[in-house]
């Protein structure tokens, strides 16, 4: 790799760098609205560390000719995740002092918005703290990602590039250039956050709590305000409320924006957006009966139960509302398969995504029709488009290191000591970006503090492989890559 391409990816990284020292001075502003001055000193002096560690990549200049190939779109990604990852993890190590270890778990868990954690005593935890847990997550939803967007275009580099080795949106082009798309989209992800804020404060949440709420939401983050999630406010109000701006932050963001330049029913007309609401719909109603005829609930508080951790799971944000892992050994079964769904593609949500499952089934019933037809041409098309080879390709490479990724993750868990439980599940949900995994260690009732920290640096890769969607980090191992 040329030198000039490193500088000018060390160039990019530095102004990401900049741009989180920046962010460092909210939470100490929170500080002095709440007047706990006291651990403001964390933030100014990890924003001091970060903003220097930025100017030192950001002052050697950018390269006069020089221009970043496609290719190198998985490096910078990788890198400004990681590199992001390692300076937000200082606030956490100085306010609470905890290890490095735990706050890069902490970390990489917010920015990769996969809501696991190793705190306790969230109630009574630095506002500071907690806003910043908030706006990591925030930032690592679109926040961040629409950032760079918006920003790399004006640096004569493919913006929209680095937006699909993030997030896996194969949807049609909604304006002509990219940093515009991401205007729009980081408009909307402020406005719908906007939204988030009011409608639980209406619910019953105190301003601080609904602003945390309200990022951690519409990112599908899961971070809370309190240990006991969303149980700690009883409101029928709130939980709908979450459910909703989960939704919202599970769907395209790129049908949003066509949305707004005039296509009024793009968003409901997806395929995939109305699969994924029918999906979670029938599960609501089934699974939701299924409790009430095996609790005291009446209907609508189970399904209103149902639908809040359905939803948390299947949009892999992590809030809970009760210890589902109690509801016997069919919920916990179906929980840990919702795990693995995800929300659409092009959202903040992890997992599979939902159109590979739709993708899925459209190519089974086209070979169960070839098995019965063998000289029949079988047309496979998804949203109104034909399958091609490279999107059917795509989706069986990743779908296979996905799962044998977990797998993996998983053997080396046990290897270090954890029960299958914790280790299957919590190599499941860090690669989901899910959040809490099962058992009585890391269920929606623990945490993950007790791991020792080899499993945690493995949980925190995990996690980046699972938000980057594997093979964005994988292409950087392979020699090829490397090759001038």
């Amino acid at each position: 790799m040329a030198l000039s391409t490193l500088r000018i990816i060390g160039f990019i990284l530095g102004i990401f760098l900049i741009t989180l020292a920046v962010s460092m001075l909210i939470p100490t502003l929170t500080l002095l609205v709440f007047e706990r001055s006291d651990d403001s000193n964390a933030f100014l002096w990890s924003s001091l560390i970060t903003a220097l560690s930025g100017l030192a990549l950001v002052l050697p200049g950018r390269p006069a000719n020089a221009q970043l190939r496609p290719r190198d779109m998985y490096l910078l990604t990788t890198a400004s995740w990681v590199l992001v990852c390692a300076f937000a993890a200082l606030p956490m190590v100085l306010i609470r002092h905890i290890s490095y270890t735990d706050a890069v778990f902490e970390t990489m868990s917010g920015i990769t918005t996969t809501g696991s954690t190793v705190l306790s005593g969230l109630d009574s935890a630095s506002p500071g703290l907690l806003i910043w847990r908030s706006m990591l997550q925030w930032l690592g939803g679109i926040g961040f990602i629409g950032m760079a967007v918006a920003i790399l275009p004006l640096l004569r580099v493919g913006g929209m590039r680095l937006f699909q080795t993030e997030s896996s949106d194969w949807g049609e082009k909604v304006m002509p250039r990219s940093h515009m798309a991401a205007k729009y989209i980081l408009l909307i992800y402020l406005a719908l956050t906007l939204l988030g804020f009011l409608a639980f404060w209406l619910a019953g949440m105190s301003p601080f709590d609904a602003i945390n709420h309200a990022m951690t939401s519409i990112s599908t983050g899961g971070y809370s305000t309190s240990d006991a999630s969303l149980a700690h406010w009883p409101q029928p109000a709130v939980h709908w409320v979450a459910v909703l701006i989960m939704l919202c932050g599970a769907l395209p963001f790129t049908l949003y924006v066509a949305m707004l330049r005039g296509h009024r029913k793009a968003l409901f007309r997806d395929q995939q957006v109305r699969g994924f609401l029918g999906f979670l719909l029938l599960t609501w109603l089934v699974f939701g009966s299924w409790l009430w005829l095996n609790s005291d609930y009446s209907w609508l508080d189970a399904v209103r139960i149902v639908a809040v951790n359905v939803t948390s799971v299947v949009t892999t944000t992590g809030f809970a509302l009760g210890d589902y892992s109690q509801w016997g050994s069919f919920a916990v079964l179906l929980f840990f398969y919702l795990t693995f769904i995800g929300g659409c593609s092009g959202s903040t949500a992890g997992g599979l995504k939902i159109f590979r499952f739709q993708v899925a089934a459209i190519l089974l019933k086209a070979n169960l029709q070839q098995l019965v037809h063998p000289r029949a041409v079988i047309k496979q098309q998804y949203n109104g488009h034909n399958l091609d080879e490279e999107i059917v390709r795509s989706l069986i490479t990743f779908s296979f290191f996905f799962t044998i990724t977990i797998g993996l993750i998983a053997l080396g868990l046990a290897l270090l000591g954890l029960d299958w439980i914790t280790a299957l599940t919590g190599a499941a949900t860090a690669v989901c970006n899910v959040g809490p995994g099962l058992g009585p260690i890391i269920g929606p009732a623990g945490n993950f503090a007790s791991l020792p920290d080899a499993a945690k640096w493995l949980l925190s890769l995990g996690m980046l492989l699972g938000r980057l969607e594997i093979l964005t980090v994988f292409v950087l191992l392979s020699k090829t890559f490397w090759k001038h």
